[in-house]
């Protein structure tokens, strides 16, 4: 289980953001607090994974959370949850080692997505041993990525994109380009060519599946 600490200085976004990752199997909420101050102070006293940070709090920066957080070698990840849109502030984000970064307002889909793609790099780093070369690197980092939806090819659609993605994140075991089509509503030929976009960027995997007799059919799986 990963143990989610919510900073957020507004108690009604706070409790929605409990809420929503109460909804995401594998997280567990240890806490909510509302400051930059008390989040360092519940870190360093209670067992925290995953930081949901808002930026703009009452004592402190979000940065200057992450810069206190590294300082006192706390093990943990953030997702800065955040109304941020400078420029600035993004690079300066990924310098202090935030993992995701979701920009309010925001919808559970959204949230959703960004913790069962951290729960997977999780998974992937926890295992021993050593990358067998530079493609598991990649793929381990391809986790954290989300479809670029402004640079999607002529004629996709970013709604169509969330609904495949979706749906391949819960089959484990993945599924054929006719079972997505018939999960989403699109047609198989549709399906295929959204699914062959997630493959190609490294967001999925193509597995061939063998049956009784005929050609294997293609599946497709989340990353694992």
């Amino acid at each position: 289980m990963i143990n989610v600490l919510v900073v957020e200085d507004d108690p009604v976004a706070a409790d929605a953001h409990r809420q929503y990752v109460e909804r995401v199997a594998g997280f567990t909420v240890a806490g909510v607090v509302h400051a930059g101050n008390e989040a360092v102070r519940f870190c360093g006293r209670h067992r925290v994974d995953l930081v949901l940070l808002d930026f703009y709090l009452p004592d402190t920066h979000g940065l200057a959370v992450c810069q206190a957080l590294r300082a006192a070698g706390t093990p943990v990840d953030v997702i800065a949850v955040t109304s941020a849109r400078d420029l600035a502030v993004v690079r300066a984000a990924v310098s202090a080692g935030v993992v995701q970064y979701l920009l309010k307002p925001f919808t559970f889909a959204s949230l959703r997505d960004k913790l069962e793609r951290y729960a997977m790099f999780r998974e992937h780093i926890a295992k021993p041993g050593e990358v067998s070369g530079q493609a598991d690197v990649d793929r381990m980092l391809a986790t954290l990525r989300t479809p670029d939806h402004g640079a999607l090819p002529k004629g996709m659609s970013g709604a169509t994109l969330d609904a495949i993605s979706a749906v391949l994140v819960e089959a484990a075991d993945g599924l054929s380009a006719a079972a997505v089509a018939t999960s989403t509503g699109v047609s198989r030929v549709t399906a295929r060519r959204y699914l062959e976009y997630l493959a190609d960027n490294g967001l999925a995997e193509r597995r061939p599946h063998y049956g009784s007799v005929g050609r294997p059919e293609v599946r497709y799986s989340p990353l694992s």
